[in-house]
């Protein structure tokens, strides 16, 4: 099995990203038959990499393919709309190295667990400075592959 996760600015100011991320995802797919992809669901990138993955998961429905929500805390909007990310998503995680931390240190906290449950790292990163930066050159550090669809 391979796992991916997502990172990108909550602003996506790439144009044809979609695209270039589609392709990816279709890439990476010729790879193996089972695939974990992590989203943090928290920006505009999130979103078009999870319908993207949505979408592959309808092209190949011969591919093991399960789409992860991974949150850095709980929170209301959840539990009032747990219907609506249960259609979306496959699973729902909180880490508890995030649970339990501060909301702001939490996020950080929820994307290196991510990287760390990773094989590869998916990203639209063009500033260098914030949490998705801050995840891509974590991941890095790691040594990671990170495609960067910014470049």
């Amino acid at each position: 099995m391979i796992t991916c996760v997502f990172s990108g600015h909550r602003e996506v100011l790439i144009p044809g990203i979609e695209m270039r991320l589609a392709d990816e995802i279709e890439r990476l797919l010729q790879t193996d038959n089972k695939f974990l992809f992590l989203s943090g669901g928290m920006g505009q990138f999130d979103e078009m990499a999870s319908a993207a993955v949505r979408a592959a998961k309808r092209r190949h429905p011969d591919i093991d393919i399960t789409l992860t929500l991974v949150l850095p805390y709980p929170s209301n909007r959840l539990n009032a709309d747990r219907e609506y990310y249960e259609a979306l998503f496959d699973g729902i995680i909180i880490p508890s190295t995030s649970d339990a931390a501060h909301r702001k240190a939490a996020i950080g906290l929820r994307n290196r667990w991510m990287v760390n449950q990773s094989d590869i790292v998916l990203a639209c990163v063009y500033r260098n400075f914030g949490g998705a930066w801050d995840t891509v050159n974590y991941a890095r550090r790691l040594g990671k592959p990170v495609i960067n669809l910014a470049n």
